[in-house]
């Protein structure tokens, strides 16, 4: 019997004005409702870990254990290595994995966590079911995505509008989820996860820094990324029509009472013992 497999396409791909988001990353502002419960002996498997920011926080808060960072796309893997490299940390590691069918035996990891991740899967679900399986008895499985449909800003911007629908066609033609945050609750129970704390978190965006960051990589992305061919290739926008999304983002950036705010959903779960 073969094994479940990655079906889905990943939206955002890894160029620069996607790892500009990402690199940004730290354990504090995106797993912040984890953190809590870890313990410094821990062993702890970090899926979709990309660039390698939000592991080597984990590797550094648990000192007496062990994390293993693990991405579907081979080519990033590098800069994860190199990022805990630069931080001297000695108990990481890294590796190519598919969610859908983790290369790890039951019950090997104390903690599983997944930031960003099942908006991106073919099948969340399995996903989660696969994370469950490799979590010791008693472990956690910790999972956080954003929902694009509740993201909120201001002023309104009617290009802005076209980037939130054009943003939910491309998604979900690459066979993704863009509004899974509200969802994770459900998909593990699904999974057949039963001690479930649901919880939310945001990022919001208002000083003149935080606008000029985030609309300048949502500009960029908007026309120059794997998000950009998969956009005009997939017949859902012209090149025009994602120039004026691009340059909405930055019309929005300029203002002085601009606001964004980005909801996220949580999951932590708590393996049966």
């Amino acid at each position: 019997m073969s094994k479940p497999q990655e079906t889905a396409v990943y939206t955002h791909g890894h160029h620069e004005s996607v790892l500009r988001s990402h690199t940004w990353r730290t354990a504090a502002n995106s797993a912040a409702y984890l953190l809590g419960s870890l313990k410094p002996h821990m062993k702890i498997l970090d899926i979709g870990c990309g660039p390698g920011t939000i592991t080597a926080d984990l590797a550094a808060l648990v000192p007496d254990g062990h994390v293993t960072g693990v991405d579907h796309a081979p080519g990033i893997l590098d800069q994860a290595r190199a990022t805990a490299a630069e931080r001297g940390l000695a108990n990481v590691d890294f590796a190519v994995a598919d969610v859908h069918a983790l290369d790890y035996p039951d019950d090997t990891f104390c903690a599983v966590h997944a930031h960003q991740v099942l908006q991106h899967v073919g099948d969340p679900v399995q996903a989660l079911r696969e994370m469950r399986r490799v979590t010791k008895p008693g472990g956690l499985i910790a999972v956080r995505d954003s929902d694009y449909a509740a993201m909120t800003w201001y002023p309104a911007s009617r290009g802005m509008d076209d980037w939130a629908d054009l943003y939910h066609r491309v998604a979900r033609a690459n066979g993704g989820e863009p509004d899974a945050g509200r969802r994770l609750k459900s998909w593990a129970l699904r999974a057949g996860l039963t001690d479930i704390t649901a919880t939310s978190g945001t990022w919001t965006f208002s000083t003149a820094e935080e606008r000029a960051w985030w609309s300048g990589l949502w500009a960029d992305r908007t026309v120059a990324s794997a998000y950009a061919e998969r956009a005009t290739q997939g017949g859902h926008a012209t090149a025009e029509q994602l120039t004026a999304v691009s340059e909405a983002w930055r019309e929005w950036g300029r203002r002085e009472d601009g606001w964004f705010s980005v909801l996220h959903g949580e999951i932590l779960c708590r393996k049966d013992a």
